[in-house]
């Protein structure tokens, strides 16, 4: 299935990530594990972020930028965290944030708690500026077993194809599951993925145990502060990551769908300044639960009238939609599916295809991937006989979707499925010569 290069180079990634090292703890609990990396709050950072079954005194990166010379010192905190399950179990949670980054630049890092310490890690810091071109790994719904998945993603790091991973909620099947083991079993088996790129979050209805806490504790995102939405720049690209959980889970409080929603509001406003539109012309939403699908499950994203498209009017919970095509969202992923979809450019159930032979160049509506396929315990899901005019392709394969963001104008867009090999099983590029809230663009046409 793989080349004998592609397993060495593999090989080569997995040992010098640290994935197969194993660190001496001497009894002590304090060997540092579930090692993984974020973006920070400025591009100049990143968040490293790992666990230890016991308490340290000492959470520290050794790094820079040759494996052999790890001269930089950078020291940050830790926290208890206590799973809610029956058994109540703990481990900390060790957070360093490394600044002052120089842009393109690999660095080497190992964590340090104390006496105890992890193998050798690599990471290449983003780019200076907005002309370059952000290369991503986007999937949802990855499991702590039948992460089918999770081998070809680390050839394909191990290749250095991507800069960042976005991962589009539910994770292990669950965090939470068996006291935290089964998330303690996922964060170490995507440690050798996850220490080298960063890897980018939102919260999925999987997550939803104890409010979310073993999601808020385990994934620091920048400018996240546990609220569990956020945004980030990434070359041309404005990412916006929501949370569509709390919507379903109302027990927890209505007062954050009202919270995010007035941020999504301002932050997607913001983005739309000309100054900051011209330097980073796409907006990318990411959220768990879809607002369109076409899958025969029942799930809400089946109904013309789901809570993340339109809301609930009655208790003043706005349309996401509405809030998009406003501010001109160029692409929104989602997962929860547990299969991939691409959609024509849509607005109210309405298709808004840019012409019919060019249907995503300069659409007036916005794009849509649902990418939930990596592979989980739940298996596969399938789809409607006569799926609804706005669904334009759909897989049930096991896979995952890249996107290269080429520049300014153009977006290129290919799903992998991995029962067949690797195989590309579609792609389309998404052209925007303008970009901007859709009501100004179509009004100009």
């Amino acid at each position: 299935m793989y080349s004998q290069q592609t397993i060495v180079l593999t090989l080569a990634f997995v040992l010098i990530s640290g994935g197969t090292l194993k660190t001496a703890d001497h009894g002590t609990g304090k060997a540092p594990q579930h090692i993984h990396i974020s973006y920070g709050d400025l591009p100049s950072q990143m968040i490293i972020t790992w666990s230890t079954p016991n308490k340290t005194d000492l959470s520290s990166v050794h790094y820079g930028r040759e494996l052999l010379h790890l001269v930089n010192v950078e020291e940050g905190s830790s926290h208890i965290f206590v799973d809610g399950g029956t058994e109540k179990r703990s481990q900390y949670i060790h957070r360093v944030d490394l600044k002052g980054l120089t842009g393109n630049t690999t660095y080497y890092y190992k964590v340090r708690s104390e006496e105890s310490e992890s193998g050798a890690f690599y990471f290449r810091t983003m780019p200076e500026g907005q002309d370059w071109s952000p290369r991503l790994a986007v999937f949802g719904d990855m499991g702590a077993t039948n992460a089918q998945s999770l081998p070809r993603l680390e050839l394909d790091a191990a290749k250095g194809m991507y800069d960042a991973v976005i991962h589009v909620g539910d994770f292990a099947y669950d965090l939470s599951k068996d006291n935290g083991k089964i998330g303690d079993q996922f964060m170490q088996e995507i440690q050798s993925l996850a220490a080298s790129v960063p890897y980018m979050t939102c919260v999925g209805n999987h997550e939803n145990s104890y409010n979310f806490s073993n999601y808020r504790a385990r994934f620091n995102m920048p400018n996240d502060n546990g609220k569990m939405y956020y945004s980030f720049n990434m070359g041309p690209v404005h990412f916006v990551s929501i949370s569509t959980e709390f919507l379903y889970f109302p027990d927890y409080g209505f007062t954050q769908i009202y919270e995010q929603y007035d941020w999504l509001k301002k932050d997607l406003m913001e983005a739309n300044q000309p100054e900051n539109r011209s330097k980073r012309p796409w907006i990318v939403t990411f959220g768990h639960r879809p607002m369109y699908c076409s899958n025969n499950d029942n799930d809400d994203c089946t109904s013309n009238e789901s809570l993340v498209r339109v809301g609930v009017p009655l208790l003043r919970i706005l349309s996401l939609e509405d809030l998009y095509y406003q501010q001109g969202v160029d692409l929104s992923i989602w997962a929860h599916e547990h299969s991939y979809e691409r959609l024509w450019p849509v607005y109210n159930l309405k298709v808004r295809n840019g012409s019919y032979e060019s249907p995503y160049t300069n659409p007036g509506g916005i794009t849509h991937i649902i990418t939930g396929s990596a592979g989980c315990s739940e298996r596969h899901e399938y789809f409607q006989k006569n799926p609804p005019p706005w669904s334009a392709y759909h897989s049930s394969d096991y896979g995952y979707t890249r996107m290269t963001f080429a520049n300014k104008t153009h977006l290129y867009v290919e799903q992998v499925s991995d029962d067949k090999n690797g195989e590309i099983i579609d792609s389309f590029t998404l052209i925007k010569e303008q970009h901007g809230p859709y009501g100004d663009l179509n009004n100009r046409v």
